[in-house]
């Protein structure tokens, strides 16, 4: 197996075993990084001094048989994880010479495993958007076929995924953008449960909604990812003070390639959605098939709200973008407009030449929606759908231990077809935005291949806290379909 292959634990087991070295593994992929990334535009930023300086620490630790769950594995951070001594720029040229004097607990929590760094990856601004396009430093493309977007907004980390960069990433999922992209790479993507990560050192863009999780090559690695940076934390008021329990017992539960007793849902809403590629349907409905030889009763549901559920997002994500990107001014840090002529000129200057078009446009409808005398009309009324949304969900698993669906309509679309059609991007997180809404957790996993050869992944959402679910289902799902080429030929 070469270098890039390596997923955690096939990586884990050749380092414990002292079989390679983290230096010889780490150097490797940099080399490859350095071979393929100016084509594919995964990383914004690498340090290769510092990720091999981080290396050589981690072989000395093994040495010393000091080793903690990641030690010596190289892991890819999307570029709004703050990283002290890092550039951190959220993919906008307001924060290009941004550098964190902190890690994020999740980067603390890495490095206190014993991870290696390698390098901070594209996304779409802020996080605003689905095909990474919206980057103000490059274009992300996708590694199966460079003329294609790669999703978003954490493109870049599924792209280093699929591209074998690195053996597993880190991206944040604010209405799918840890899934669909996932989906549109052929790699795995978990959303958890809202408040089971600490959001402590994340730049926020919708703070009710924002969730980090960990992109994969497998389902294994998932979890074991999510072993690691989950859990309380004081430094996060939306932190959840619940147990964590160690989510790779989910696979102990897959027991003779059977998941005999678990249910799985299929709402009746998602799958009478126009638009719906005959690709996309015909791989769901072969994953369905796949699920049921496993023994999962699949019935159908009702998400009555779910018509409500794009339109009530896009207008709380909005609003609180607005809030949270007031920070960006141009007075303690960051980008300054020049030649200013006062204060208000300043701000002018600032966020229009800081900001790109997609990011004005969202502060834009979020300020206009909290504006006086619209907030009841607007946001009020949105926080009274989203309540509906997640009394939909609640009912929804009274029924069923998951939910199954498409992640995206349809297979990834090329570079520039959708870039000037909001809306058409908007409704591409159709499937995907109900988690963020109701704070589940979902988990795409890969399912097939589009006639042009792109990947497509399958959907399941759970109730909250219930990872467990996901991973178990996800795994037997995985094990099961083996499908015949799992990453691209570069």
């Amino acid at each position: 197996m070469e270098f890039c292959e390596l997923t955690i634990a096939s990586a884990q087991k050749l380092l414990l075993g002292h079989q390679i070295s983290s230096f010889e593994l780490t150097n490797a992929l940099l080399d490859r990084i350095e071979k393929y990334d100016d084509k594919m535009g995964a990383f914004i930023t690498v340090d290769k001094d510092l990720a091999l300086e981080q290396a050589k620490r981690a072989d000395q630790d093994i040495a010393d048989d000091k080793i903690s769950a990641l030690t010596g594995v190289p892991i890819a951070l999307k570029d709004l994880l703050c990283t002290r001594g890092i550039k951190t720029t959220c993919g906008s040229k307001i924060l290009d010479n941004f550098i964190p004097q902190y890690d994020g607990t999740v980067v603390s929590k890495l490095k206190g495993n014993g991870a290696v760094i390698i390098g901070k990856t594209n996304m779409d601004e802020f996080a605003m958007g689905s095909s990474t396009e919206n980057s103000s430093y490059k274009i992300t493309t996708n590694p199966w076929n460079k003329e294609y977007v790669p999703g978003g907004s954490s493109g870049g980390s599924a792209a280093a995924v699929a591209a074998q960069f690195c053996c597993a990433a880190l991206g944040t999922d604010t209405g799918g953008s840890i899934r669909q992209p996932a989906s549109h790479c052929g790699v795995v993507g978990l959303k958890p449960t809202y408040g089971r990560v600490s959001r402590f050192g994340l730049v926020s863009y919708g703070s009710s909604l924002d969730q980090i999780g960990p992109i994969t090559k497998d389902v294994k690695d998932a979890a074991l990812l999510l072993n690691i940076i989950s859990g309380n934390d004081k430094m996060d008021s939306t932190s959840a003070a619940v147990d964590v329990p160690d989510f790779t017992h989910a696979f102990d539960q897959f027991k003779k390639g059977s998941l005999k007793g678990m249910t799985a849902g299929i709402p009746k809403e998602y799958m009478s959605v126009d638009g719906i590629d005959p690709e996309v349907e015909k791989v769901f409905k072969e994953a369905k098939k796949i699920l049921e030889d496993l023994g999962v009763q699949v019935k159908e549901i009702s998400l009555p709200h779910t018509e409500y559920v794009v339109a009530a997002y896009y207008i709380i994500a909005p609003c609180e973008a607005s809030s949270n990107l007031a920070r960006f001014d141009g007075v303690r840090y960051g980008f300054r407009g020049k030649s200013c002529e006062d204060l208000i000129d300043m701000y002018k200057k600032t966020k229009s030449k800081g900001f790109g078009p997609e990011v004005q446009r969202r502060i834009l409808i979020g300020t206009y929606a909290l504006s006086a005398g619209y907030y009841d009309a607007y946001y009020g009324r949105a926080s009274q759908v989203r309540t509906l949304i997640m009394e939909d969900f609640s009912n929804a698993f009274k029924a069923c231990d998951f939910i199954l669906s498409p992640v995206a309509p349809a297979p990834a679309f090329k570079i520039g077809e959708n870039i000037d059609d909001p809306l058409t991007m908007y409704l591409t997180d159709i499937f995907t935005l109900s988690a963020n809404m109701a704070g589940i957790p979902g988990i795409s996993v890969p399912a097939g291949y589009s006639s042009k050869g792109l990947p497509i992944g399958i959907q399941m959402m759970a109730n909250r806290f219930d990872e467990m679910a996901l991973l178990r289902a996800g795994y037997g799902f995985e094990k099961t379909i083996l499908l015949e080429k799992k990453f691209p030929d570069l």
